[in-house]
């Protein structure tokens, strides 16, 4: 089975998945692995895995909304949305839950039809705002009781793109998606 993580087989996270139109992401811990390097003029660098890069590309590929929503700025940030394709990237924010809200109302859909993917305490408020919440297998123990999907693998290093996959299955599109790739 491509899903050995025993959350996988709850049907509530399941169901859940199924409805989403949109799925945002935080980048530190979620996209990256948390780690923050700078150089010695200031600049910061992150690293991101193509898995996880493919995997949102799949999700747009399939009609899910994707966006970013993160609470540090990083050129690096936006230059990784612009190569993905993200069209919905918000850096330097405060209060995530609201600006979740915000985008649902400007996209017309409601908390069901929207997930959110996070780490740390700071991402509650926007993960129990959602329809489905998801977390990093290293993201932090008490987070992990609060959402409805846990992946096995760490933020940066394939988590997004096991969720990625997670999703596309709940939604009946992920065969048929994986199957493109023999015929191309």
């Amino acid at each position: 089975m491509l899903f050995p993580n025993k959350s996988d087989q709850n049907e509530t996270a399941r169901g859940k998945a199924a409805k989403l139109k949109l799925m945002a992401f935080d980048v530190d811990g979620v996209l990256t692995d948390g780690t923050l390097f700078f150089t010695p003029a200031g600049d910061e660098i992150k690293a991101f895995s193509s898995l996880d890069g493919h995997g949102l590309k799949m999700l747009g590929e399939a009609g899910i909304t994707v966006a970013i929503i993160t609470g540090r700025n990083s050129r690096m940030v936006e230059l990784r949305a612009a190569n993905l394709g993200v069209a919905h990237l918000f850096q330097g924010v405060e209060d995530k839950r609201a600006v979740m809200r915000g985008l649902r109302e400007q996209l017309g859909l409601s908390a069901e039809q929207s997930g959110y993917m996070g780490d740390d305490v700071v991402d509650l408020p926007i993960l129990r705002d959602c329809g489905f919440s998801a977390s990093v297998s290293d993201g932090h123990p008490f987070v992990h009781r609060h959402v409805d999907f846990v992946t096995r693998q760490g933020g940066g290093r394939g988590a997004v793109r096991e969720l990625s996959d997670f999703i596309l299955n709940a939604q009946g599109k992920l065969d048929a998606m994986l199957d493109s790739y023999l015929t191309r």
